[in-house]
């Protein structure tokens, strides 16, 4: 055919007789003109532009300076090449009408398609460079495309062209477009000035842009990069050379910051306060709906049209089929016979319907719908998420607030446990988020029901109504399941905490269970409670497996009801076009319905949620500050609410600080004071915590300033307790406290907040006028570097630091840690031991610039002689130095000949005030009574020397611990991620090609521990089930397309002979759903089984050395967090992976068998999937990491703060702590985010992609219908293709999540490589005497010890006889190895030379549970375990009761325990932390009495207990252990003085080993030199 722009079928195609604007083609040709002036006018700007912008270095972020109407001018060129793409669809199928080709048809549309493409390319560019002036150009072309397109239809209207042809309504729908554009080009000029003015608009970009920190820019990309998330690719692609740091994730923009959200937030919630009446809570939904609810409705828009669009697939799979299947019939009605008929223009003009009866415009129609479709989906998921991440960080900053007000009496009452507290950060607020996630599917999903079942009885009759009916009655089934699924989770959930819980005591107490040979009574008991957990796994497994069974088995049911009933109601044959329409609407209609049980279900967590917050956020307050102004009467609510103190933010201060300004209500006036030299005056005081029995009462003290103060009295009398109602921490039952204003004047800035605004921040916070150094009796660190403990936020200033830490003796210490003092120390940190932890608090205390200094006891975990220096150095120099009061409570009467200020207590009330003369003279029966106990420890300093303290021997496990962790190089690091598998040289290019390697042989070790059964039946019957499912799809396809004619027998013939089949593959495959989702999840659990129960039995059974090597939050770890990914996350990846990888594989098979031409297409489409795949992993497993790395100290820092709530608020240091708390959160929340929109990334390119494979197996399948398939298998595959678009970025996604969890399974086996114990010995137990050993006899000889074999022997040589019954007792310098000679006696340490032999056997030789169980010993820190008394003492229920009870009168603890509730089944708390450490250590000791063992060993017992009791106990145990060998390890020379043998240790080596006067009299001996020391 020959081609002509006019076309050659008439004579008259170029005539202009008529006029010229009355021939057709003219009109057209004049549409050309100004599209072609576009492209002559920006093709060279656009090369020159680019040409000149690749020169110069781009800055990233210029490029978001958006012109007036951006978004709109976007979405208008959207439309517009979408119109453009109509109209040449039109003009082509038109043209086919002709008998020779009219290209004027077609071409202008095509050019104006190209023009419009152009001019959005050319605006993005004029943009980046921002040169308005360009603009000129486009408005230009607008004016001129309006002019020719208004031409054009006029002239329509003239010819009587009307609305029934398409061409007039393209051509209406441009003239409107154009005025449009033209509008928003005019509004550009109007508003940016920059043609006919002289002073054009300087226009800067905003805020955040100009802080080259924010990377976040999906807020201020343009329209199609926002939609596409094209910005993220640098980021994805990079990540695979480098791994992504928080440095390259930035900032968040304000708007997301979490301080802008609570800020929003707050002023909802408030608002709703002063509305009604004030007592009333104010409603979190409300004030959620207030401050978040416009995102919401913008995402629920979205999702409404993205579910729209949805349909368009089914619909143009029907149209595609059935005209597929009616080709044949009317092949010959194409060309328009009679030419006659006066056409306008002599052309052909269709009708929207005739456009539509077209194939291949169908298919391109499905394609567009498709990516339209899923554009908005993900759009609308992104925008939920935005929301849900700002509304999380809002709640934290909250819940923050809150806790920084929170009474303490509420903490201490158990009202408010941290628990609580961490679940309402780590719980409440995610399940409040993946609330706001779902929650546009509540209104969204009922509307795309109606409308698909709508959509299925206008395609099937009643027979849709059937299916339908049969998906809507299981659907509450599967809400029960979901249901069913959260309370198992639940329990499960509880006995992983229990099984926790006692995991962490077990490791905590492993020393101690080692030596008793108690580690199996424990690890059984974490067994039971591991069952326990398992069954309740189990049910959660099936249930989980019901759940995948149901969303599998439902559409198969749905499927097979509506087809045979068609089969048998309905008169009509069913075509194909009809049954795969249906097909893929049951495929559309079951997603929503199975998300709708989860989504309810979340709505209800979330409604449990809202009430704790809402619980929380109402619990009680602590008085505010009135309390440090002298005037304790003001009530609760008068505080809460400071009127005009709510709003007053300075706009001038940086916003870090407008959250301190926003919170704290207007102090008021200080009251002048009486007397001036006293600091703190509390009057008639009676104090509770909150049970209405007042804890003190008839408190009457004062503080003087500038002088030592001490608080002394028994335990429990209530010293702490002062300390704190001084501190306003206590609730006032009646009286004052009364803080005195210091001398110099500043009452400024204790003005009310407007004085505050003039200060700067700085200047405020310089004398911290009203905050106490405060160091707490249980020492509390933060989970940060030594250094940020003891400066606490204060400037460091090296000198102060300095003469503080020499005053604390911390020196030694730090120079053992790894990094010195920028050594992380806390939960995650290294573990330090309780003086040193003391210590640290203590000198934090000290190094604050404060006028008043609280100590509460702080020398409760030190011994003598870091008391001394503390005492010395720290409180009388460097304190009394300053002129700084100071408050000290402590149980070491020595010290009391420093106080300038004695306060005796007794019982909750004052004793006895005034100075040590004063008493002396005043009550006499006190200060005897002092003295006798002074005098006691007075001996015991003389005789006390430079011994082998406490400290010592702290220092001696760090350094344990560090010097092996630096041998052994901690193997197990978190992120070996690369260890096992290959050592090579760690290039770059090797890290990149292993990062992208999905870790196979770590799935195999997995798959292995699940056992072997269950692996096989697991993979067969999954391809059994998907082969089965392509089989009941082809089976349809067959029965659709066989034709049968309207012959009723013949109908019934063909009815018996295809429903039974299709009804009986159905079965099977509703049968084999079942099958596979119980034998995933069966095979998960068992790996989890097998796992868990290795890795405990390694754990307990290995060496002590392994705990002092590795940390313990990294063991715990392996219990905790990669055990629960064991348990419930992986099975559900697994199974989730496998079954969209096999549905897009067999949905893949089936287009290629209907139409093979589809393969050819198909590689291109594979190599884009591969990258798209490779490089998200990477990305997308970095940004987990960070996004879980940044968590953990967020949720720390909460606990942390909960925890130290007493200090935080002595120090005053709220404001500081609200900054990190909303530093943190918006570090998380920036990871979270950029993992959601990598998400998205991903999501859009595999729906992309999607797309690309429905259109190719589209074309593929019309193209080769001329000689090819039956209608029936067309439909088959692109029903298929279509599913294909749901599945792919799931199979990635999967992908992804199981490289991220196997890294579980990866530690967890690097664990179980541990070598164990050697447990047997080679004695059998029978071998044993029964009563051994009876004598107590030891023999050491030659003995030498190492605690590991990369490292030098502690003992050398060492021999030693000790008769049976004989008292021992041994001393030495710090690092003698008297420690290590206590353990070789439990051959716990490596003894590679010599023997110890205790009556006649040598212990190398017995089962180590024989010889443990037979021995006993005391350890120095005091270890209970949560259980009764009884269990704690005897926890292998082989004692009597009258043997406990003696045991514990022996212990002076006997009418402790009778006064509990229950005696000696009164339960124990954690760590015994409901009795004092005097106490624990009391109870210690009785345990060692109740094993009735020959040879008592204790290892400096008497550390923490206070001199009166101590004596008792020396005593008691000469006495009550008269018979037997008692060896102890002495720090206080004077406890071993009645020592039937002394040994004397040095580096290892025996020095001197005699009777204790015989070395006494040696006058330059060791011995000696150390009771001489002091004398």
């Amino acid at each position: 055919m020959a081609l002509s722009f006019c076309g050659s079928d008439r004579n008259n195609s170029y005539s202009v007789a008529e006029g010229v604007l009355n021939n057709g083609c003219f009109v057209d040709a004049l549409n050309l003109v100004p599209h072609v002036f576009l492209l002559f006018i920006t093709f060279p700007i656009l090369f020159i532009g680019w040409g000149s912008q690749s020169s110069k270095v781009q800055i990233h972020h210029n490029t978001w300076l958006h012109f007036p109407g951006h978004n709109l001018r976007w979405i208008l060129t959207f439309t517009l090449l979408f119109v453009h793409v109509c109209e040449i669809a039109e003009g082509i199928v038109s043209n086919g009408h002709m008998k020779t080709n009219h290209l004027h048809l077609f071409m202008p549309a095509l050019m104006g398609f190209i023009a419009a493409t152009t001019s959005v390319v050319y605006y993005h560019n004029i943009e980046t460079s921002n040169f308005p002036k360009l603009l000129l150009a486009l408005f230009i072309y607008w004016v001129l495309a309006f002019i020719t397109k208004t031409i054009k239809l006029v002239k329509y209207a003239e010819f009587k062209v009307g609305i029934q042809h398409l061409r007039f309504c393209i051509t209406a729908l441009l003239v409107v477009l154009y005025g449009l554009l033209m509008a928003v080009e005019i509004n550009v000029i109007r508003v940016r000035k920059y043609v006919f003015f002289a002073n054009p608009q300087k226009v800067k970009p905003p805020e955040d842009l100009q802080d080259l920190g924010v990377r976040f820019l999906q807020p201020f990309v343009n329209l199609l990069s926002k939609a596409t998330y094209w910005w993220m690719n640098p980021l994805i692609i990079g990540a695979h050379k480098r791994p992504i740091e928080l440095k390259k994730i930035g900032k968040l923009p304000i708007a997301m910051r979490a301080l802008t959200n609570y800020l929003r937030l707050k002023d909802a919630y408030e608002e709703q306060r002063a509305a009604d009446d004030p007592e009333k809570a104010p409603s979190i939904w409300k004030s959620m709906y207030r401050a978040f609810g416009r995102p919401i409705l913008l995402s629920s828009t979205f999702r409404y049209l993205a579910d729209l669009l949805g349909f368009a697939g089914p619909l143009c799979i029907s149209g595609i089929v059935s005209r597929l299947e009616n080709k044949n019939e009317n092949e010959t009605m194409a060309i328009v016979e009679d030419h006659d008929k006066a056409l306008p223009f002599g052309v052909y003009f269709l009708s929207s319907n005739e456009l539509l009866q077209n194939t291949s415009v169908l298919a391109v129609l499905l394609f567009l719908a498709l990516v339209l479709q899923r554009t908005f989906l993900q759009a609308s998921y992104y925008v939920t998420i935005e929301t849900g991440i700002n509304l999380r960080g809002a709640l934290l900053a909250m819940i923050y607030n809150k806790i920084l007000r929170l009474s303490t009496s509420n903490m201490s009452m158990g009202e408010m446990t941290l628990g609580q507290i961490n679940n309402l950060v780590a719980i409440e607020t995610n399940q409040l988020m993946w609330f706001l996630f779902l929650c546009p599917n509540l209104w969204a999903m009922p509307v795309q029901i109606i409308m698909g079942v709508i959509l299925l009885y206008y395609l099937l009759g009643y027979s849709a109504l059937i299916g339908a009916s049969v998906i809507v009655l299981l659907a509450p089934v599967q809400y029960f399941i979901a249901t069913k699924l959260a309370d198992t989770q639940k329990s499960t959930l509880d006995y992983s905490t229990d099984r926790l819980k006692k995991t962490t005591e077990i490791l905590k107490g492993i020393k101690l269970l080692k030596l008793y040979a108690w580690e199996d009574i424990f690890c059984d008991s974490v067994e039971e409670t591991r069952t326990k957990e398992l069954k309740s796994l189990k049910t959660f497994a099936l249930y989980t497996s019901m759940s995948i069974f149901m969303n599998a088995a439902i559409p198969i049911a749905a499927v097979l009801a509506t087809f045979v009933a068609h089969a048998y109601i309905s008169d009509t044959r069913l075509s194909p076009s009809e049954a795969f329409a249906s097909l893929a609407l049951f495929h559309i209609l079951v997603t929503p319905l199975f998300l709708l049980s989860t989504v309810v279900r979340f709505a209800v967590k979330a409604l449990v949620s809202v009430q704790k917050l809402g619980e929380f956020l109402q619990s009680d307050e602590i008085g505010d500050d009135s309390w440090r102004n002298g005037d304790m009467s003001v009530s609760l609510e008068s505080c809460r609410k400071h009127p005009g103190a709510t709003k007053a933010i300075n706009r001038k201060q940086p916003l870090r600080y407008q959250l301190d300004s926003y919170e704290q209500p207007a102090r008021r006036q200080l009251r002048p004071t009486e007397t001036e030299d006293i600091a703190v005056k509390v009057t008639n005081g009676s104090f509770t915590w909150g049970s209405n029995l007042s804890t003190l009462s008839d408190i009457n003290i004062r503080i003087p300033t500038g002088q030592l103060t001490m608080i002394v009295g028994q335990v429990g009398c209530g010293k702490s307790s002062l300390l704190l109602a001084m501190l306003g921490e206590m609730q006032t039952l009646s009286g004052k406290v009364h803080w005195s204003k210091l001398p110099e004047c500043e009452m400024l800035q204790e003005g009310n907040i407007s004085a505050h605004e003039e200060l700067s921040f700085e200047a405020a916070r310089s004398k911290n006028r009203y905050s106490v150094a405060y160091a707490t009796q249980k020492s509390w660190l933060l989970n940060a570097t030594v250094e940020e403990n003891i400066t606490f936020g204060s400037p460091f200033n090296k000198q102060r630091y300095k003469a503080v830490i020499d005053a604390c003796s911390l020196q030694p210490d730090i120079d053992l840690l790894p990094f010195g003092d920028q050594t992380e120390i806390g939960e995650r940190g290294i573990n330090l031991s309780g003086g040193q932890r003391q210590r640290i608090c203590v000198a934090r205390a000290l190094y604050q610039n404060t006028n008043i200094v609280f100590l509460d006891d702080p020398f409760s975990a030190l011994d003598i002689h870091l008391s001394d220096h503390l005492m010395q150095e720290g409180i009388l120099k460097f304190l009394q130095d300053d002129k700084r009061t100071v408050v000290l409570v402590t149980h070491k009467l020595q010290y009391l000949i420093h106080a300038d200020w004695i306060i005796a207590m007794k019982d909750g009330s004052v004793l006895r005030e005034g100075t040590l003369k004063d008493i002396q003279n005043n009550d006499v029966e006190l200060y005897e009574h002092w003295k006798t106990l002074m005098n006691r420890q007075d001996q015991e300093l003389e005789k006390d020397t430079e011994l082998d303290s406490q400290t010592a021997l702290e220092r001696k496990t760090l350094r344990r611990a560090f010097y092996s962790r630096e041998a052994k190089n901690q193997i197990d690091d978190e992120d070996e991620e690369e260890e096992e598998e290959e050592d090579e040289d760690d290039t770059l290019s090797l890290t990149t090609s292993r990062r992208s390697k999905i870790p196979w042989k770590v799935c195999w070790r997995y798959l292995s521990s699940g056992g072997f059964l269950l692996v096989v039946m697991m993979i067969s019957s999954k391809l059994l089930k998907h082969s089965v499912m392509v089989a009941i799809d082809y089976w349809l396809a067959a029965w659709t397309s066989s034709n049968t004619t309207g012959n009723p027998d013949l109908n019934e013939a063909h009815r018996s002979f295809y429903v039974p089949v299709f009804s009986i593959l159905c079965g099977a495959g509703i049968a084999l759903c079942l099958i596979t989702s119980l034998t995933v999840e069966l095979m998960g659990l068992s790996a989890a089984t097998s796992l868990h129960h290795n890795l405990l039995n390694k754990i307990i059974h290995a060496p002590l050395r392994f705990f002092d090597v590795t940390p313990l939050g990294q063991i715990l770890n392996r219990f905790s967090a990669d055990t629960n990914i064991i348990d419930q996350h992986i099975p559900p990846t697994l199974e989730s992976l496998t079954r969209s990888t096999l549905l897009c594989l067999s949905a893949i098979g089936v287009i290629a068998f209907v139409t093979p031409t589809f393969l050819i297409a198909l590689v291109p489409l594979i190599v884009a999937f591969y990258f798209i795949q490779k490089y998200f992993r990477v990305a997308s497993k970095d940004l987990q990491d960070l996004d879980d790395s940044t968590q953990l100290p967020l949720l720390c820092h909460f606990s942390e703060t909960a925890e130290g709530l007493t200090t935080i608020r002595a120090f005053r240091h709220e404001a500081r702590f609200k900054q990190r708390m909303l530093e943190l959160t918006d570090t998380n929340n920036t990871a979270y985010l950029f993992l959601s929109a990598a998400n998205r990334w991903l999501e859009v390119r595999t729906d992309y992609l999607g797309a690309v494979i429905v259109l190719t197996a589209a074309m593929a399948s019309i193209w080769g219908s001329f000689h090819g398939p039956q209608s029936g298998l067309v439909g088959l595959g692109l029903t298929y293709a279509l599913t294909v678009t749901n599945y792919l970025n799931w199979v990635v996604r999967n992908l992804a999540d199981l490289e991220v969890q196997m890294a579980a399974v990866k530690k967890v086996n690097s664990f179980l490589s541990t070598e164990s114990e050697n447990y047997e010995g080679c004695m059998d137990v029978s071998q044993v005497p029964e009563d051994w050993p009876q004598q107590g006899e030891i023999k050491i000889q030659d003995l030498s010890v190492r605690y590991d074999p990369m490292l030098k022997p502690v003992l050398k040589h060492v021999n030693a006889y000790i008769n049976p019954g004989q008292k021992v007792g041994i001393c030495g310098r710090t690092g003698s190895g008297k420690s290590s000679l206590s353990l070789a006696f439990f051959n716990m340490v490596d003894m590679f030379e010599g023997k110890i032999v205790i009556d006649g056997i040598d212990i190398c030789k017995l089962p180590l549970q024989t010889l443990r169980s037979r021995l006993s010993i005391i350890l120095q820190d005091p270890i209970l375990f949560s259980g009764s008394i009884r269990f704690n003492l005897d926890p292998e229920r082989k004692c009597t009761d009258e043997g406990l009870w003696e045991a514990l009168e022996i212990a002076q603890l006997k009418n402790m325990v009778k006064a509990l509730p229950g005696g000696l089944d009164a339960m124990v708390t954690e760590g015994g932390e409901n009795f004092s450490v005097g106490q624990r250590q009391l109870f210690c000791l009785a345990r060692a009495f109740v094993r009735k063992s020959s040879i008592l060993i204790m290892d400096e017992a008497t550390a923490s207990i206070d001199m009166a009791t101590e004596n008792i106990l020396q005593k008691v145990v000469m006495t009550a252990f008269a018979d037997r060998t008692v060896v102890t390890i002495a720090h206080r020379v004077h406890t071993i003085l009645t020592a039937d043998l002394v040994i004397v240790m040095k580096r290892g080596n025996i020095l001197e080993y005699d009777k204790p006067e015989t070395l006494l009299e040696q006058e330059d001996g060791m011995f000696a030199s150390f009771v001489k020391a002091d004398m």
